[in-house]
C-alpha cells in the first residue's frame, strides 16, 4: 500500500516536470526579443475637425510619461500620427498644437451672430458654410473647375472638389520625414487603393514613409483627390476601415500591448427625428467602422490562442504538437477605449467644425479623458488569464468635465 501511495506522487512530479519542460520549449511561451515588456500604442480614427481630440489625448500621454512606441491612424489620425512620429520628443506637442492652431477657422467668432448666445447655432451654420465655400487657408481650397463641370475628365488626382496643396505645404513644414525614418517610434497609416478597393497599411517598420503616404491616408473622396504611391491611386483609408486597431491586434510577432484607442464616432445614439439628424447618425455608424465588433472578434481569437497555449502544455511532446502549439500565444493586449464626447449643439457637420471653440473643447476633452485613464490604470487590475484582449472603457468623470 505504501508503495502504491508513493507511485502516483512520483508520477505526478514527473508529469509536472515534463509539462514544465514542454512549456519552456513551446514557441507560444518564448519571449519576443523584438518587443518591449509592454508596448504603448496610440490608435487614431479619422474624423476631420474632431481629430483635435487626439491632440488632447497625446498631451496627456506625453505629460504622463506614456510616450507611444507605435502610432497608427487613418485620415486626420494619420496626419496627427505623422506630426508625432515626425518630430523629436521635445517638439512633438508643439508641432501638434501649431498644426491645430493653423487649422482653425475664425469666421464664426467674427460673425455678428456670435455676439448673442441664442444665435450661436446661426454662427456655427455661417462658419460651416464658409468652410464648404472657401476652404481653410492652410488645409484646402476650392477646385473651382470641378464645381462647375464635374464630368470633365481631369484624372483621379484632380477629380475632387478641393485642392489640398495647402495641407501638403503645412505638413512639409511641420513634419520632418528624416526624423520619422530614424525614429524608434513606429508609425502605420492606412489608405485604400482606388482601383482594387483593398486597404493597404504603410508601415515604417517595412518601408520609408513620405508625405505622399500621409496625404493618401487623408484623401477623402470626392472632396480630395487621390494620391499615387508606386503608380497606384489611393484614397482615405476611412472609406474602407476607419478603425485601424486591427493593425496592432493582427501584428506579428505579437507583443504585450497597452493600446489607447481614440474613437471619434459614437456608434450608439438616439433615434433621429429629422432628415438632418438621420444624416448625422449615418455618418456616426459608417465611420465608427464596426470598431466594437472588430475588438470582440479579436477577443475571441486571442482567447482561443490562450486556450491552445494551455492545451499545448498538456500533450506529449512531438514536432507536430509543437507546430500546432505555435498557434497559441501568451500576449495580453489591453485596449483603453477613449471616446470623444458629444458637444452641445453638435450635429452631422462636426467634422468641419474647425472653429476655435470646437478645437479647444475637443482638445480639452481628450486631455481630461487621457489623464483620467492614466490615473485609473484599469489595465493593472487582475484579469482572466485566458483573456488575450482586455477592453477598458474610460468615461469622463462629471467632476472633471
Amino acid at each position: 500500500m505504501a508503495t502504491r501511495a508513493s507511485t502516483p506522487s512520483t508520477n505526478t512530479r514527473a508529469a509536472a516536470k515534463a509539462v514544465a519542460n514542454k512549456a519552456a520549449r513551446s514557441p507560444a511561451d518564448a519571449p519576443n526579443p523584438n518587443c518591449p515588456p509592454q508596448q504603448t500604442v496610440m490608435v487614431m480614427q479619422g474624423g476631420g475637425a474632431v481629430g483635435a481630440f487626439h491632440l488632447g489625448v497625446y498631451q496627456a500621454l506625453h505629460e504622463g510619461g506614456k510616450e507611444p512606441d507605435w502610432v497608427i491612424g487613418t485620415s486626420i489620425g494619420a496626419i496627427n500620427a505623422a506630426l508625432i512620429a515626425g518630430n523629436h520628443p521635445q517638439h512633438r506637442l508643439a508641432r501638434l498644437r501649431a498644426f491645430w492652431e493653423r487649422m482653425q477657422s475664425r469666421r464664426a467668432s467674427h460673425s455678428a451672430f456670435a455676439l448673442w448666445p441664442s444665435l450661436a447655432g446661426m454662427a456655427q451654420w455661417q462658419h460651416n458654410l464658409g468652410v464648404v465655400g472657401q476652404g481653410i487657408p492652410d488645409f484646402f481650397k476650392p477646385n473651382l473647375p470641378a464645381w462647375f463641370n464635374p464630368r470633365q475628365v481631369v484624372g483621379i488626382e484632380r477629380a475632387a472638389y478641393y485642392d489640398t496643396q495647402p495641407l501638403r505645404d503645412t505638413l512639409d513644414e511641420l513634419v520632418d520625414f528624416d526624423v520619422l525614418a530614424r525614429s524608434p517610434m513606429r508609425i502605420t497609416v492606412g489608405a485604400v487603393n482606388a482601383r482594387t478597393g483593398q486597404m493597404r497599411y504603410f508601415d515604417s517598420r517595412h518601408e520609408r514613409l513620405n508625405l505622399d503616404h500621409i496625404m493618401a491616408s487623408g484623401a477623402l473622396a470626392p472632396a480630395f483627390g487621390a494620391v499615387r504611391i508606386d503608380g497606384d491611386p489611393y484614397w482615405d483609408g476611412g472609406l474602407y476601415s476607419n478603425t485601424p486597431i486591427e493593425v496592432v491586434l493582427d501584428d506579428k510577432p505579437r507583443c504585450d500591448s497597452l493600446i489607447f484607442a481614440c474613437r471619434l464616432w459614437e456608434p450608439h445614439g438616439d433615434e433621429p427625428q429629422s432628415l438632418w439628424d438621420v444624416q448625422g447618425r449615418l455618418k456616426d455608424i459608417q465611420f465608427a467602422s464596426r470598431a466594437e465588433s472588430h475588438i470582440e472578434r479579436q477577443r475571441q481569437l486571442h482567447r482561443l490562442r490562450h486556450i491552445i497555449r494551455d492545451l499545448a502544455r498538456q500533450v506529449p511532446d512531438s514536432a507536430h504538437a509543437r507546430e500546432l502549439g505555435a498557434w497559441g500565444c501568451n500576449t495580453v493586449m489591453h485596449v483603453v477605449s477613449l471616446m470623444a464626447p458629444h458637444l452641445p449643439g453638435e450635429d452631422q457637420t462636426k467634422d468641419i467644425d474647425f472653429t476655435p471653440r470646437g478645437v479647444h473643447l475637443r482638445t480639452d476633452a481628450g486631455l481630461k479623458l487621457g489623464r483620467q485613464a492614466l490615473a485609473e490604470k484599469l489595465w493593472e487590475a487582475p484579469h482572466d488569464p485566458l483573456e488575450g484582449v482586455c477592453v477598458h472603457r474610460v468615461h469622463l468623470d462629471p467632476a472633471a468635465a
